[in-house]
């Protein structure tokens, strides 16, 4: 298809032509490419080429997506194709963990920030903010906190915390509070996110000494490997409707990293037969392709972003 071969053309480029360059320099000589794929006819829809770094697209039912670039939050109208700021107040310092309420009328947003007490060189912690924008609300009150799954009843947030050195998953009431601890685990488990029925937490582990994607019950028992490949692999995200995990794979192992810069592709596992297939072919892209929920209302594309480095 025409919109394949487009896209081709471009990681062929990136891939042949690229050199990596470091996760700072992204700032300075970043192209970005905002793509859908359909997960059924595997064509890839290039919407726009920016020579600015762009991350993590969110899904809005309302037919825009939400990313970051730079610590700052935009919309991408899906039908006009255009960008607009979005303003989250003093929260200037966002990454690209940042996901829809299951609503759709509010934001979780992961900020760094440089005022909190805490001696750790970058202090993230969790806020949510309207959908429409304006000043978050802080939900976490101890640094580094990740934010990456939002519960189906929008009582309680999945996220990512580092404490006393080790990389868990944790939860908390949307009005804040105490945090629950899910894992405790040696190594880094990362990037929580809910199934649609509120069952179960896909995450991905490093328990094993290979990065690879896990599910847990909703209350952290039960934990169940569900890739067993030479890749590494993270950020699995269910869809709406339950049949399907996507999620990005490494082709060279990464250890304990997930870093920019690197040859990625997209893969989707059928969760009632376990199949996995390949909805990319590979291309340049990591950190900041698909960290945060992407998937359409109607189960049937995800969201994504490769890269160019000049």
């Amino acid at each position: 298809m025409k919109l394949q071969v487009n896209l081709n053309l471009v990681l062929f480029f990136i891939i042949s032509f690229t050199p990596l360059m470091s996760y700072s320099q992204q700032d300075m000589d970043t192209t970005s490419y905002i793509h859908t794929v359909d997960i059924f006819s595997g064509e890839i829809d290039t919407l726009a080429t920016i020579e600015k770094h762009f991350e993590a697209p969110n899904w809005h039912p309302d037919n825009y997506l939400i990313l970051n670039s730079l610590g700052s939050l935009y919309t991408f109208d899906l039908a006009t194709k255009s960008m607009k700021h979005l303003d989250s107040g003093f929260a200037n310092a966002c990454n690209n963990d940042h996901g829809i309420s299951p609503d759709g009328k509010w934001l979780a947003i992961s900020h760094n920030d440089k005022n909190d007490p805490s001696p750790k060189s970058y202090k993230s912690l969790v806020y949510v903010m309207p959908i429409t924008g304006g000043n978050p609300r802080k939900i976490t009150s101890e640094v580094m906190s990740f934010w990456h799954g939002w519960s189906p009843d929008g009582n309680r947030l999945a996220y990512t915390g580092e404490r006393n050195g080790n990389y868990d998953i944790y939860t908390i009431s949307i009005n804040g509070g105490e945090e629950t601890r899910l894992t405790e685990t040696e190594g880094l488990d990362d990037g929580p996110d809910y199934s649609p029925d509120g069952k179960y937490i896909y995450i991905n582990s490093y328990r094993t000494g290979k990065m690879q994607i896990w599910r847990i019950d909703a209350d952290g028992s039960n934990p169940e490997q569900l890739t067993f490949d030479q890749y590494s692999n993270w950020f699995a995200h269910p869809s709406p409707d339950g049949k399907w995990i996507a999620y990005i794979s490494y082709m060279e192992d990464q250890e304990q990293g997930h870093p920019f810069g690197k040859q990625v592709r997209l893969r989707l596992m059928n969760l009632q037969t376990r199949e996995i297939k390949d909805l990319t072919p590979q291309f340049f892209g990591g950190q900041g392709t698909i960290n945060v929920p992407s998937w359409s209302p109607d189960s049937k594309k995800i969201a994504f972003v490769s890269y160019k480095l000049e």
